[in-house]
């Protein structure tokens, strides 16, 4: 499946009033090949930039987060921490620096399958409502590969939203894909996309068209 498959579900499903409990449309073990940057609507370059340079630079305060978007106030802690800075995830010594040891396993052993870098913890439970804190980390993991001289990784996430995170997501993913394929002077392969709970809020349903 591809983005485009993607699409066409949702417009189905929101033809069909096909909505969760919620009210939300959803899609339960989505995994396709991210063949585009965004399912619907169009990515905010400004802010990614901005969200990128803030993972490279592994603060887990938003308020280093140059105007920050009021869903990331909402889910901090009271002095402003999250858990999900993603560069922190896979750059920081307290999180075992785990882009490295990517690397290097990819450089020791190209047909290695221990090429992943983990995002979430089992102490996520207690660690996202930590001092008022509402950030359970939608990541799980992305695996690595090479396959033909590419480099292919495989994203695989609790929940996404598809408008607004998997824009973001994808961005991210991307950068670090084509970090790692600099670095192992190899060229960029597939991303593909694996999701427990794809979904889209009611907000955003006028974007659902072809």
């Amino acid at each position: 499946m591809t983005v485009e498959d993607i699409r066409g579900i949702f417009i189905d499903k929101l033809e069909n009033s096909e909505f969760n409990n919620q009210g939300l449309l959803e899609i339960h073990g989505a995994s396709f090949v991210a063949t585009e940057n965004t399912i619907f609507g169009k990515p905010n370059l400004d802010y990614i930039e901005r969200e990128l340079n803030w993972y490279r630079s592994k603060s887990r305060y938003v308020s280093d987060l140059r105007n920050t978007p009021k869903i990331w106030n909402d889910i901090a802690s009271v002095d402003g921490k999250i858990n999900s800075n993603y560069g922190w995830c896979i750059y920081s010594k307290d999180n075992y620096t785990q882009y490295s040891k990517v690397l290097q396993h990819l450089r020791d052993n190209p047909n290695t399958r221990q090429a992943e870098m983990i995002y979430i913890r089992p102490t996520m439970h207690e660690d996202s409502v930590e001092n008022g804190m509402r950030d359970f980390m939608c990541t799980n993991a992305v695996i690595y590969s090479i396959s033909n001289g590419k480099v292919n990784c495989v994203v695989q996430m609790r929940s996404n939203d598809a408008v607004y995170g998997y824009k973001n997501d994808y961005a991210w993913q991307k950068y670090v894909l084509d970090e790692l394929s600099r670095d192992l002077n190899l060229t960029s392969g597939e991303i593909t996309w694996q999701v427990a709970n794809l979904h889209i809020y009611p907000r955003h349903f006028h974007l659902v068209s072809k």
